[in-house]
């Protein structure tokens, strides 16, 4: 278990027998991998580290992507007196505690102390704003680490006098060269292309799980003798809720496809049993979420314009509650899309809107329709003769084109009489209807 409260004056070597993920941590900037829009050249907390100038901050990211490293390399590089408080566990004594070192700290070199925060969104509003005077007097740089969004779960002061840096998940180009560097701290042990593509898949972003993963196959392989991992083997040695779900794997597919194919077949039971598969197999819950929210655009659409925003809310209240409170939201959005009206015409129509403009030329807009913001632009005839659909009968201007002139008009929206569409379908007719008597008294 983590230590509550610690303190460091900067990151030291591990020892030989601590976990993959702990000995693989960076121990200098140059070591960092991944965030390069942060610590690229020229990006700000690299620019930060380089000139020595220390501010308070929040770092909000999800797991493994190098939230408490960075608040390390902080310290080190600033030279500051480093304490960690965890959240999870913690509370005001700590925050007390740590008042009073940063202190003696003061008092014995006049420096101040890097206080870091982890996990800062489980502290309520009253340990939060114990924070904020010992930031004002600088006898603290607070740096907290969040994966909640801190615009609701940091208060407003303390979020007022710290920056904010959004840490992305590692990409499979960073996530590989993770391999490669662990390939050398575990020495003897390669990982081919097939174990690499799975551990990336598997890692979903998260560092630590890449690493914790690749240390259980690479004790397996020198139990075995084994000096390439490759995909066969990595299946066989990771844990069963890992090996279940790497997402290369087929089973993986296959049970993603069952959960959508029910719901778009309106079967919120079976929808259910596979949801359920997918959790009791360890599959990331805001994956499922992700999914959900495909489902409701390409499967229910117009036909009940509410699903999407179910589907939304349900991701939302599972980033709110976690597992295993947010799984019901997640269920709700799931049975809700299951029993909705089914219509893929607006996947479809986008999809034949996406490929004309793919195989046609590029049309200019009519003069009528184009923005005219300027005198000159005016007298160039920009937006001359241009309908205002509101100052016409029924708010539509009946036999106008809004497509490029000389171009035939596209159908590529055809709504089903299901739903909420039953009434687009109608509308829709009504307008066309107007439009073609227009027209003909127009000839």
């Amino acid at each position: 278990m983590q230590d509550l409260f610690s303190t460091a004056s900067a990151p030291a070597a591990p020892a030989a027998s601590a976990p993959l993920a702990e000995r693989m941590r960076p121990r200098s900037v140059d070591e960092v991998i991944g965030q390069a829009h942060l610590m690229g050249p020229g990006k700000p907390l690299r620019v930060a580290f380089e000139a020595g100038r220390a501010h308070s901050m929040i770092l909000w990211g999800p797991p493994g992507v190098g939230k408490t490293t960075l608040a390390r390399l902080m310290a080190d590089a600033f030279g500051l007196e480093f304490i960690a408080i965890s959240a999870v566990l913690g509370g005001v004594k700590d925050i007390r505690d740590a008042v009073e070192r940063a202190l003696a700290h003061r008092a014995r070199s006049g420096q101040s102390t890097l206080v870091f925060v982890d996990e800062v969104h489980r502290f309520n509003k009253a340990q939060q704003d114990a924070f904020l005077p010992h930031v004002e007097s600088g006898l603290f740089t607070f740096v907290g680490a969040t994966t909640e969004n801190p615009s609701f779960e940091v208060v407003g002061a303390l979020l007022s006098r710290a920056a904010v840096y959004v840490l992305e998940p590692l990409g499979a180009e960073d996530l590989d060269a993770l391999i490669t560097r662990a390939e050398r701290e575990l020495g003897g042990v390669a990982v081919d292309a097939d174990a690499r593509r799975m551990l990336t898949d598997l890692a979903d972003g998260d560092a630590r799980r890449l690493l914790n993963a690749l240390e259980v196959s690479a004790a397996a392989a020198a139990d075995k003798g084994v000096m390439v991992i490759d995909g066969g083997f990595l299946r066989a040695a990771l844990p069963a809720t890992l090996r279940r779900f790497d997402k290369g794997g087929e089973n993986f597919y296959d049970q993603i496809s069952a959960l959508h194919k029910s719901v778009r077949g309106s079967d919120p039971d079976a929808a259910l049993y596979w949801m359920a598969r997918m959790l009791d197999g360890g599959v990331d819950p805001r994956y499922l979420a992700r999914r959900v929210v495909r489902m409701a655009v390409e499967d229910i659409g117009l036909a009940d314009p509410r699903a999407i925003e179910v589907a939304l809310a349900g991701a939302e209240t599972y980033e709110r509650l976690g597992s295993p409170e947010g799984d019901l939201a997640i269920a709700q959005a799931i049975v809700y899309l299951a029993v909705a009206p089914k219509s893929n015409a607006l996947y479809r129509a986008f999809g034949a809107a996406r490929s004309f403009v793919a195989n046609d030329a590029s049309r200019p807009v009519p003069m009528r329709l184009r923005n005219a913001p300027t005198r000159l632009m005016k007298e160039l005839g920009y937006g001359a003769d241009y309908r205002y659909a509101h100052e016409e009968a029924d708010a539509y201007a009946a036999g106008e084109r809004y497509f490029p002139d000389g171009m035939d008009e596209q159908r590529f929206y055809d709504p089903t009489d299901r739903g909420v569409e039953a009434r687009i379908r109608e509308r829709l007719a009504q307008l066309r209807e107007q439009d073609r008597k227009a027209r003909k008294s127009d000839e």
